[in-house]
C-alpha cells in the first residue's frame, strides 16, 4: 500500500465537511519575502508576522497584515522607507484576490494588451468574479554563464506557466509547470555526478554532452479551510521551517514531494502537521519503480511575548515494505514515544527554535536539533559518534547603520558527524538522493553573510559570502560522518568523532548580484561569483577555484542559486 491511499482518508477523519476561507501561498524565493522579513522586524509586535517560521507564506495571513501598513494613520508609516511602500503596493498588486473589488480598480493597468491580457500589471490573464479567482502567468528563466578555465557552454533555460486561483472562497489551487535545460559550473556538475541528482529537481536526462541536464518540473497543491483556524493543503511541492538562510529541520533544497499539511493558527499558537511521501536513495536507471519511504513532522510556534517567539519540532523518517505506520498519523503526539513502542526502527529527530525582534531594527534567531544524544558521553569529551546534533544561530539587521534599505544578515550553522544518518540507507534524512535539511548534510562548520541594498524601487544589489569547513570521506569505503546516505554502522569507530574529522576541506564562496525589475516580476540580472575549495588533509587534491559570471532574465520565478 502506498501513502497516497491514506491521505484522502486522513483528511476526512481529521477534517469536518464544511470548508471555510482558504488560501494559496507566496512561492519560495518571491521578492516579497524580503519585505515580510523587514516589516516583521519593524513592527516587532505583529502577531501574524511573528508566526513566520513556516514557509511558504500564506497569502490569507500576510496580505491583510500588509494592508495595515499602507494606512496613513498607521503608527508604522513613519518607519517605512519609500522602497518599503513601493513593495507593499507591489505585494497587493500581486495578490488582488484578497482585496475587495473597489480597491482592485486602483491597480488596473494603463497599458493593456487587447481587452484580455494584462488588465492588471502582475497577471498575464487575471480575473476576479463572484466565486472565482484565476491568475495565469508565464514563467521564464534564461541565462548564460562563463566560468574561468572551463570551455563548456554554460546556460540555463526554463520556460513554463504558473496558475493559481480560488473557487467559491472554499478551494484554493496552485500549479507551476516548467521545462528545463541547464549546464552549471563544474563544482555543481561534480555534486550532480556524485549524488546522481539535480539540486532541487527529480528525474532528469543528460543533455547535449557532459554536465548538461534536461528535466520537467511540475508542482502544485489544493487548499481548503476546515474551520476558522485550520487550513489543509494537499499537493506536490516543497516546505521550509525556519528563519535562516538554512534550516536544520526541513529545507527546500531538494526535490518536490507529495505532502499533506495541516496548519492550525489560533491565539498565540501556530501548529503544523506535515506528512510526506519520499523517495529513498537510488542509482539512476531505466524506467522502473523507485522505493518509497515516509516522513511525519510537527512544528509548534508560540508567541511567548509580543517580540519573542519559540518553537518545538519533531520529525520521523521511516520505511515500510508493505504499509504506512498509522501511529505516526496522530497529529498531537510525541513521535519518539511511538517509535520506541515499535522497537526503535526509525530515524527520529527533535528540535527547538527561537527568534526575537529587537528595537525594531534587528532579529536574532536560532535552531537546535537533536538526532541522538547521551549526556554522559557528551560531558566525557571523547567524541562519541552517536552524540548527533546541530545548531544554528543568526542575526538580521535592517536599515543597518541608519542607511535606509540596507539589510545585513550573519548566520552560523554547525552539525556534528553522523547527524541525519541511520543504521540503514532507507530511513536517512533524505529524499530523491538529496538531503531534507542542510545541503552540506553533516560534519561541518559554516558561516554565511548577506548584505542587501535597495537604493531605489526596482533596483537591488546583493552580496553573499560563505565559508565552511567539513570533514569528508577520504575514500568511498571510509565513513567519517559527513555523508548521511552511508549507514552509520560503517563508521570508523565509536569515539574520536568531532566536526571536521576525516578529510578536512575548506570552502569559501562570494558573489555579487545586481538586479533590476524591468516590469512587475520581470528581472534583468548580472552576477559574479568566486568559489575556492582547498583540501587540508590527506589524500591531498589540487585546490579547486571557480570564477563565474552570469547574465540572465527571469520572469515570475525565483532565482536558482547553488551555495554549497
Amino acid at each position: 500500500m502506498k501513502f497516497k491511499k491514506y491521505l484522502p482518508v486522513l483528511a476526512v477523519v481529521l477534517c469536518p465537511f464544511v470548508s471555510f476561507s482558504q488560501t494559496t501561498n507566496l512561492p519560495r524565493g518571491d521578492k516579497q519575502e524580503i519585505l515580510l522579513d523587514r516589516l516583521e522586524i519593524k513592527a516587532q509586535r505583529d502577531p501574524a508576522l511573528n508566526l513566520s517560521k513556516i514557509k511558504p507564506y500564506s497569502r490569507e495571513t500576510f496580505v491583510p497584515a500588509m494592508k495595515n501598513y499602507l494606512n496613513v494613520d498607521s503608527s508604522m508609516d513613519a518607519n517605512l522607507t519609500n522602497v518599503d511602500k513601493y513593495y507593499l503596493k507591489s505585494l497587493l498588486a500581486n495578490n488582488l484576490e484578497w482585496l475587495p473589488e473597489n480597491e482592485r480598480e486602483q491597480y488596473m493597468s494603463k497599458k493593456r494588451v487587447g481587452n484580455t491580457f494584462y488588465q492588471y500589471p502582475a497577471g498575464l490573464f487575471e480575473t476576479h468574479v463572484k466565486d472565482f479567482d484565476l491568475v495565469i502567468n508565464p514563467v521564464l528563466n534564461i541565462g548564460f554563464m562563463k566560468e574561468t578555465g572551463n570551455d563548456q557552454n554554460l546556460f540555463y533555460n526554463t520556460r513554463g506557466i504558473s496558475i493559481r486561483g480560488r473557487i467559491a472562497n472554499k478551494i484554493g489551487f496552485y500549479t507551476t509547470l516548467t521545462d528545463n535545460q541547464e549546464r552549471y559550473p563544474l563544482y555543481v556538475q561534480d555534486w550532480m555526478n556524485e549524488r546522481n541528482a539535480v539540486p532541487g529537481a527529480g528525474y532528469y536526462k543528460n543533455f547535449k554532452g557532459a554536465g548538461g541536464r534536461d528535466y520537467f518540473d511540475a508542482r502544485g497543491y489544493v487548499t481548503f479551510g476546515v474551520t476558522k483556524y485550520i487550513d489543509v493543503a494537499f499537493g506536490y511541492d516543497k516546505n521550509f521551517i525556519g528563519n535562516g538562510q538554512r534550516s536544520l529541520f526541513l529545507s527546500d533544497f531538494g526535490n518536490n514531494n507529495l505532502f499533506l499539511r495541516l496548519n492550525t493558527r489560533i491565539w498565540k499558537f501556530n501548529y503544523q502537521n506535515l506528512f510526506m511521501e519520499l523517495t529513498h536513495a537510488h542509482q539512476k536507471q531505466s524506467d522502473g519503480l523507485l522505493g518509497k519511504k515516509y516522513a511525519a513532522m510537527h512544528h509548534l510556534d508560540i508567541n511567548l511575548t509580543k517580540w519573542l517567539n519559540v518553537g518545538i519540532f519533531e520529525g520521523i523518517v521511516f520505511g515500510r515494505t508493505n504499509r504506512f505506520e498509522f501511529g505516526y498519523l496522530v497529529p498531537v503526539i510525541f513521535y519518539r514515544s511511538v517509535e520506541h513502542n515499535l522497537g526503535s526502527p526509525d530515524n527520529a529527530v527533535v528540535g527547538m527554535d527561537f527568534k526575537a525582534n529587537v528595537a525594531r531594527t534587528a532579529q536574532v534567531y536560532g535552531q537546535l536539533l537533536f538526532d541522538e544524544l547521551k549526556t554522559s558521553e557528551l560531558t566525557g569529551g571523547n567524541g562519541w559518534w552517536a552524540n548527533k546534533f546541530g545548531y544554528q544561530i543568526g542575526a538580521k539587521y535592517i536599515d543597518a547603520f541608519k542607511v535606509k534599505n540596507l539589510d545585513l544578515q550573519l548566520e552560523l550553522n554547525r552539525v556534528r558527524p553522523y547527524t541525519y544518518s541511520h543504521k540503514d540507507s532507507v530511513a536517512n534524512y533524505s529524499h530523491y538522493n538529496q538531503p531534507l535539511a542542510h545541503p552540506l548534510m553533516a560534519n561541518f562548520n559554516e558561516w554565511i553573510g548577506v548584505a542587501r541594498y535597495r537604493p531605489a524601487p526596482k533596483w537591488m544589489i546583493e552580496g553573499r559570502a560563505m565559508y565552511y569547513t567539513q570533514g569528508l570521506d577520504s575514500t568511498g569505503s571510509v565513513n567519517f560522518g559527513s555523508n548521511l546516505f552511508l549507514p552509520n554502522t560503517t563508521r570508523t569507530g565509536d569515539y574520536g568523532h568531532d566536526i571536521n574529522s576525516g578529510w578536512k576541506t575548506n570552502t569559501a564562496m562570494a558573489s555579487l548580484l545586481l538586479s533590476y525589475e524591468v516590469k512587475e516580476n520581470l528581472f534583468l540580472e548580472f552576477m559574479g561569483m568566486f568559489r575556492k575549495q582547498r583540501y587540508d588533509a590527506p589524500p591531498i587534491k589540487p585546490t579547486k577555484n571557480s570564477t563565474v559570471f552570469n547574465l540572465g532574465v527571469r520572469w515570475n520565478i525565483a532565482r536558482r542559486d547553488f551555495y554549497f
